[in-house]
């Protein structure tokens, strides 16, 4: 981008910023989750860390606090409720520990670790054991006085159990932070119950626990189940709370819920061990949550190390990778799958979600690009949760470049595939290819598949493919590879040893080289030479499955719409789903470097030749690690000339210096 391009999206994202954190902190009624902020936010400080020059006094990226709204009393807290510095990976938790180390030498370290709750921070505050005051967050320092809504909530003691051997924390000021949350199964009870009655739902159980607990009137608040987890315990004297284990365990016994998954662990393999667990785990819990809070156990090291910024040094909080982000929307492709339908590819830069990076994303339909209105050039969210495919969420729409068009679904079939005909059936969201079915395109595929210039598979010819896939032996290409000789000795067009023949020439093609694989899976526009090509600069069909519209564009013969193609078949979750189970049938293509006398020289043959066809030429060039081109080009080598030649062939290569050679002279070469 240029930099005034870099510097309107700089204050397109301030703007947005701005509005989001307004609804937010100020009105609580944000309109996009966390994960879109944080993403948007990331973007804006990368610009600002690239361009110095663009950082302005108002940007979000230099904002300590947000302003406090009117309606409720504000209270100072006795010690500031502080946020924790994000991590993501064990080598970030390893360099924080060490950061620990370097301040308090010869010390061991024990790390208490808990599920981090998504709610509203409150701290409650009991003067003799009895609850006299609840205050909400705010900027850390100040926060606004929510007592009468806290006192309804059920689960929250207004006065505190006395135990023996606890009768102290019921004497003098007990402060107790947590977390108010609305459970996942309240959040959706609730939820039916609006539909039912007519009402919107609401958007996510974090957003209406906030937003609720700063109602006005504590009747509405009572109606709405809410819960309070607490997380800390704080005395005048901290030498009565020696360590954070010992603090939930006075929190469980002065009465209050607190998270039952909390552990103390000796080192960072089971802190690690930990976070592994409930990276799977946590979306079982009762309460949503993105992550962990790790610290040290003890709290006079915790004390002794201090804070930086609004930041504890003893304490971060562990990142699980998020579910949603944004990016820019580069181009729509479109996929033509096994049975013909026409699947629309949302292409756009790899963005990392859900601990996956992704790069495509299905659009579905022509419905779905028009009910998300998607336009490239367009900031969109993507969602993916665990293993589920990611998915365009929508579009946010402040952030459109002006001019961008509707994206027209029957244009792009056209102009993608002119030679094609497609038709959407009554009653259909679908475009299919006309006049085909999916044993058609099958039975094309799997001909393709086995041919001389793909796996080369001997007497996999037409009429035993149609055998096959009329018998429902195979289903896709990879199917191929579980066919059996029994099976095999079923069917009429066989007998014992053209059976045994069979299933052994297709074993035979189980360690394929990459370029025959590459070109036998029929991607649209990647013949044989763009095979190799592709094979020569990615090396594995991973890389190649992962490769961006701009790496694609870097090799050699590739143009726009050959990329488009490559990465359209690459997004399809049919294909997506081929590949992983031809790994799981141990068909693994492997890449071998080019060897031979001619590599690094390319030909073009024109006219006949008399001794060899132009395939039998092209084979033997490329075995012996030449290239064969179709076209004259700036980087061709040789102009092969048969019978019946043109001039104006022969004086393209003379403008481009292209050595000019005789049929004989190539078979010599050849030989």
């Amino acid at each position: 981008m240029s930099q005034s391009d870099v510097a309107r999206r700089a204050r397109e994202l301030r703007d947005l910023l701005a509005k989001y954190s307004y609804e937010y902190h100020v009105l609580d009624a944000p309109s996009v989750d966390d994960a879109v902020y944080d993403s948007l936010f990331a973007e804006l400080k990368q610009i600002e860390a690239s361009h110095p020059d663009l950082i302005t006094s108002d940007s979000p990226t230099q904002r300590v606090g947000n302003v406090l709204s009117d309606g409720f009393q504000k209270a100072t807290h006795s010690s500031r409720m502080l946020s924790l510095n994000d991590v993501f990976d064990r080598g970030e938790v390893e360099a924080w520990a060490q950061r620990m180390d370097k301040l308090l030498p010869n010390r061991h370290h024990e790390y208490f670790a808990d599920i981090k709750m998504d709610g509203l921070a409150c701290a409650l505050i009991y003067q003799d054991g009895l609850l006299v005051q609840a205050i909400t967050r705010g900027d850390s320092f100040i926060g606004e006085v929510v007592t009468d809504n806290v006192r309804t909530i059920k689960n929250v003691p207004l006065s505190l159990r006395r135990q023996p051997g606890f009768e102290r924390f019921l004497s003098g000021r007990t402060e107790i932070r947590g977390e108010i949350v609305m459970l996942k199964r309240d959040f959706e009870k609730l939820n039916r119950q609006r539909a039912l009655n007519g009402e919107p739902e609401f958007a996510n159980p974090r957003n209406l626990a906030a937003g609720t607990i700063r109602q006005l009137d504590p009747r509405l608040v009572a109606e709405r189940p809410l819960h309070f987890r607490a997380y800390d315990l704080l005395r005048d004297d901290p030498y009565e709370v020696p360590t954070n284990y010992y603090a939930y365990e006075v929190i469980s016994t002065l009465g209050l819920s607190r998270n039952q998954q909390a552990s103390v662990f000796d080192d960072l393999n089971g802190v690690m061990k930990f976070i592994d667990q409930w990276d799977k785990k946590r979306h079982d819990l009762p309460f949503n949550t993105d992550g962990l809070v790790v610290k040290l156990n003890n709290r006079a090291q915790y004390t002794e190390l201090g804070v930086v910024g609004k930041q504890p040094r003893a304490a971060v909080a562990f990142k699980y990778a998020p579910e949603q982000a944004t990016t820019i929307l580069k181009d729509i492709v479109i996929s033509i799958g096994r049975t013909g339908a026409a699947t629309p590819v949302a292409v756009f830069d790899p963005i990392v979600v859900a601990g996956t990076t992704v790069q495509h994303a299905s659009l579905h339909n022509a419905d779905e690009i028009e009910r998300l209105d998607i336009r490239i050039g367009d900031t969109i969210i993507i969602f993916k949760a665990g293993d589920i495919i990611p998915q365009v969420q929508s579009v946010v729409l402040p952030l459109r470049p002006s001019g961008a068009k509707r994206f027209d679904f029957v244009d792009a079939l056209a102009h993608q595939y002119p030679e094609l005909e497609f038709d959407r059936p009554d009653g259909e969201a679908v475009y299919r290819l006309k006049g085909t079915n999916s044993d058609i395109i099958l039975k094309l595929s799997l001909e393709h598949f086995a041919s001389k210039s793909a796996l080369d598979i001997d007497t996999l010819g037409e009429k035993n493919v149609i055998a096959l896939v009329d018998a429902g032996l195979v289903g896709d290409l990879a199917g191929i590879f579980r066919i059996t000789k029994d099976q095999l000795l079923q069917l009429d067009r066989f007998a014992d040893i053209s059976a045994a023949k069979l299933v052994d020439a297709i074993a035979a093609k189980k360690q394929p080289t990459l370029e025959r694989f590459v070109y036998g899976l029929g991607i649209r526009h990647v013949g044989v030479q763009t095979a190799i090509d592709l094979s020569a600069v990615f090396n594995s069909i991973d890389n190649l499955r992962l490769a961006t519209i701009d790496q694609l564009l870097s090799v050699n013969g590739v143009g726009e719409v050959v990329a488009e193609s490559i990465v359209a078949w690459f997004a399809d979750p049919d294909n997506e789903a081929l590949l992983d189970k031809f790994k799981t049938l141990d068909v693994v293509p492997h890449y071998k470097a080019k060897t031979g006398r001619l590599v690094g020289k390319s030909f073009v043959i024109t006219g006949t030749l008399d001794t060899m066809s132009r395939d039998q030429a092209a084979d033997r060039i490329r075995e012996l690690g030449g290239t064969f081109q179709t076209a004259t080009a700036r980087d061709t080598t040789y102009l092969a000339v048969g019978r019946n030649v043109g001039n104006s062939k022969i004086e393209k290569a003379k403008k481009y210096g292209t050595t000019i050679i005789t049929e004989a002279q190539l078979q010599e070469m050849l030989k």
